[in-house]
């Protein structure tokens, strides 16, 4: 009988260790244990979501087991790098929370470690792998209903939550600064939607309009790409009001050369109830299609690449440059060298 894939965390500071850990666990993986740094905001959630899971004294404990295959980590961003490398030098996988590495320096350390030790560095970026209407989008658009796709164009607006933020997130150095941080979400739907290797930020730009008194906070940004197979524009947010009944109504429209998909993925205003809300319009068809039994195939193709040293979750040139660009798009954005 095959042995279990069989994961553990390192770092659960952000909230979407939730959807990493419980999505492997939902495709057979074993969650053995855990370690993170003091007591983060997320420690008492986690626990009522994990209560089987062990929490070890030290990380080199959970580094030092033969028997596990991925790490997981959801550490302060900054601190996610030097996380993973540990891990992959110990022969671990990784699957890291959004964003993967906050600053060029990072990112040409993971890509030295992957290259010697030949493990998968993989950055769940919620926004697609977490989302049931995205699976449909990338069914309908590899299917050719709306011919080549030439553009996309990606909203992340978010709720600010004040009270249960911790002190890290509005320290600049420390979350990365707003576009490597949310919007690596559109820069890696961008690129997977269009069909793009590469791109170049053509705009760029950042601000902090509603909260003076948190000068590290970054709560507005912009930035557009173009790549040889189309265009991209992203608007990302800390904006989301108290009426929207969720953090936050993040959209996505795919245009085509013969039609366009628009994604409401987490709720529709004044609509119908619940999430993952996909509307199709091309020379046959305008409609609105629920889609939030369409899976998500991100989980199981990783622990299949896992198992098979293969690539089908993710390239591995894909997170690194998803990456690339956001870390590049925030530097434009602050005026400072590339």
């Amino acid at each position: 009988m095959t042995k279990p894939l069989t994961i553990a965390a390192l770092g659960i500071d952000h909230r979407h260790i939730f959807g990493m850990a419980g999505n492997m666990q939902d495709v057979g993986a074993h969650f053995s244990a855990w370690w993170t740094d003091g007591s983060p905001e997320t420690e008492e959630g986690f626990i009522k979501r994990f209560p089987d899971v062990p929490r070890k004294a030290t990380k080199e404990e959970i580094l030092a087991d033969p028997d596990i295959d991925l790490i997981l980590t959801s550490a302060i961003p900054s601190d996610r790098p030097s996380l993973a490398i540990a891990a992959m030098e110990a022969g671990k996988d990784v699957m890291v929370d959004k964003p993967g590495c906050t600053t060029l320096e990072q990112l040409d350390a993971i890509k030295a470690c992957v290259e010697k030790t030949g493990r998968i560095w993989s950055v769940d970026f919620s926004e697609r792998f977490e989302v049931p209407a995205v699976t449909k989008a990338a069914e309908l658009v590899q299917s050719g209903a709306i011919g080549r796709v030439v553009q996309t164009l990606g909203m992340g607006p978010h709720r600010l939550n004040r009270p249960t933020r911790p002190g890290w997130f509005f320290e600049r150095e420390a979350y990365g600064g707003i576009l490597t941080d949310i919007a690596s979400h559109q820069i890696d739907q961008f690129l997977f939607f269009t069909g793009s290797t590469d791109a170049d930020i053509t705009m760029a730009n950042v601000a902090n309009y509603a909260n003076p008194n948190d000068p590290g906070l970054q709560d507005f940004g912009e930035l557009a790409l173009k790549s040889d197979k189309g265009h991209g524009y992203v608007r990302v947010d800390w904006y989301t009001p108290d009426a929207l009944p969720t953090w936050g109504d993040g959209r996505l429209t795919i245009l085509g050369t013969e039609g366009y998909i628009e994604l409401r993925k987490y709720v529709d205003v004044n609509g119908v109830d619940g999430t993952d809300h996909l509307i199709l319009v091309n020379g046959e068809r305008c409609e609105k299609i629920q889609c939030s039994d369409a899976g998500l195939p991100y989980f199981a193709n990783l622990a299949h690449d896992i198992a098979n040293r293969t690539e089908t979750a993710m390239p591995q040139a894909h997170a690194f440059k998803v990456m690339e660009l956001g870390i590049k798009a925030q530097m434009m954005a602050e005026g400072r060298n590339l």
